[in-house]
């Protein structure tokens, strides 16, 4: 059984440029939550880029500081939770999650993904010779643990944000009057 609508979580999960924090923005305003971005609070707590991170203490060291974030935020009551993309990869933060919410799978094409990503160089597991190669090896990797966890798969590609909200919102609600 879901959470009351007043203090439930809605934790999203996801590739990197399928829309999580975008469309967790838009969803919290909605449903009048508190919006957190765990890549953002960790830039917030440690005053470093998460590139740099990355240089400096490597994937292990920032999936350190992810853990902690997201064990941290999840106890929080009523918020909406866009996580990494990696975030899954921990047993423990695939536990939280799911043990603290409910947990939406913002899933995109490849194309898409990549399309959203190709610009922005400030994803360091892109800055590669083939980002299109490493999107599709992450998304082989990572879509079983999504969809392992996830009470719901919302697909993004034919959507506005506007649309997924919408969706998100209209699944939660059914739901909690099954």
């Amino acid at each position: 059984m879901l959470q009351s609508s007043s203090q439930q979580n809605i934790f999203l999960i996801g590739l990197m440029g399928s829309g999580k924090s975008t469309i967790g923005r838009q969803l919290a305003r909605a449903g009048k939550l508190d919006f957190f971005d765990s890549d953002a609070e960790i830039v917030e707590r440690t005053g470093a880029e998460i590139a740099w991170i990355f240089d400096i203490e490597g994937e292990s060291g920032f999936r350190k500081r992810e853990k902690i974030v997201i064990d941290d935020l999840t106890q929080r009551s009523g918020i909406v939770l866009a996580t990494g993309g990696g975030s899954v990869l921990d047993s423990d933060s695939r536990r939280v999650l799911t043990s603290r919410g409910i947990v939406v799978y913002i899933s995109a094409s490849l194309e898409r993904l990549f399309k959203r990503t190709s610009k922005d160089k400030s994803r360091p597991l892109l800055n590669r010779d083939d980002p299109y190669a490493v999107l599709q090896a992450l998304q082989k990797e990572r879509d079983p643990l999504y969809r392992e966890i996830a009470d719901m798969v919302i697909e993004t590609d034919d959507c506005t944000v506007a649309q997924a909200v919408k969706q998100i919102r209209s699944q939660i609600q059914a739901s909690q009057t099954d």
